[in-house]
């Protein structure tokens, strides 16, 4: 009993090298266990595309990644006002109209009203994208490129 493993206990971690291994050495790097539960923090780390992921996203990614079988069901609960406004500060400023003729101007001049509304027609089930608006663009030897 004297020597059972608690619940707190710290996990065992390998330590790491230090970096500058020439004279004088450097001082190795201190192990730390990992944190248990939610930290607090509202992002993670950046991804490779240099973009903040939020930890629930991050979750189903890893999720997918591990069960790529698997349908992914009940994830609506990720699609909050914030991510689409997140998403919204994404989009290139200066792009094309979409297909309901709408810029990214004319969107954020009543952003947040537009971004209530969205969220609830995305929970509520009656959001549906429209169908892409197709262009054909002339190639050089006469044949045409779809666009869409």
């Amino acid at each position: 009993m004297m020597h059972e493993p608690e619940k707190f206990d710290l996990a065992i971690v390998a330590t790491r090298p230090p970096n500058n291994a020439g004279a004088p050495a450097a001082e190795g790097a201190e192990p730390r266990a990992g944190t248990e539960g939610n930290t607090g923090h509202p992002r993670t780390l950046q991804t490779q595309s240099r973009a903040c992921v939020s930890p629930g996203l991050d979750r189903v990614r890893h999720a997918a990644r591990q069960r790529k079988k698997e349908k992914a069901t009940a994830l609506m609960h990720h699609v909050t006002v914030d991510l689409l406004r997140e998403a919204f500060q994404a989009l290139e400023r200066q792009a094309a109209p979409g297909v309901d003729s709408l810029t990214w101007q004319d969107y954020e001049a009543n952003l947040e009203v537009n971004l209530q509304d969205l969220h609830h027609w995305v929970h509520r089930g009656s959001y549906r994208a429209k169908p892409v608006r197709r262009r054909f663009i002339p190639k050089p030897d006469g044949r045409q490129r779809p666009l869409g």
